[in-house]
């Protein structure tokens, strides 16, 4: 069972529905007694990963000094890792993608994080809108060797308040509690 969790929200829309499965997680989380690290990266000055490869001449410090490095400290210590974001184009935010795409400056040294999540929303009724955002995850744990603790995807969110009520917040709860 995890004791620190580091959450990487990519939604660019505050107390919209990604926020609010979220907030669902880490109030389970936080009732188990772990610890919850939350970033809202659409909120984060990040640039992209220019594949430098300087991180692994520095082992693991990228040479763009902005805020990713504040995530990468966190995913330093954590033990467990959460990627929530809306399904934008039948994928993962832009926001989000960027500060997935500067973790690679820890392929040098390694997470420590051994177990993963992700929560997904998307105003589409088929799940099969989120198989873009799912294989990314899916790829990003078989490279990592992290075991995939969850995968939460709610269909048919429109307006910010369509997730209220929802089963799915439920399972966010469990899913904070038992990662």
């Amino acid at each position: 069972m995890s004791k620190h969790i580091v959450v990487l929200s990519g939604s660019p829309r505050r107390n919209g529905n990604t926020d609010r499965l979220v907030a669902a997680f880490v109030d389970g989380a936080e009732s188990a007694g772990k610890k919850v690290t939350l970033f809202h990266t659409a909120d984060m000055d990040i640039a992209g990963c220019l594949g430098c490869n300087h991180c692994f001449e520095e082992k693991g410090v990228c040479v763009k000094k902005d805020d990713a490095q504040k995530i990468l400290d966190a995913l330093l210590e954590a033990d467990a890792y959460v990627l929530a974001s809306p399904i934008y184009f039948f994928s993962l935010t832009a926001q989000i993608r960027l500060a997935i795409d500067r973790t690679y400056a820890l392929l040098s040294v390694g997470m420590p994080a051994k177990r993963s999540a992700l929560l997904v929303t998307c105003g589409d009724k088929r799940e099969s809108a989120a198989d873009g955002a799912v294989a990314t995850y899916k790829g990003m744990c078989m490279h990592s060797g992290r075991e995939d603790a969850g995968i939460i995807i709610v269909t048919g969110l429109h307006d910010p308040s369509d997730i209220e009520g929802r089963m799915e917040l439920d399972k966010a709860r469990a899913l904070g509690r038992e990662i």
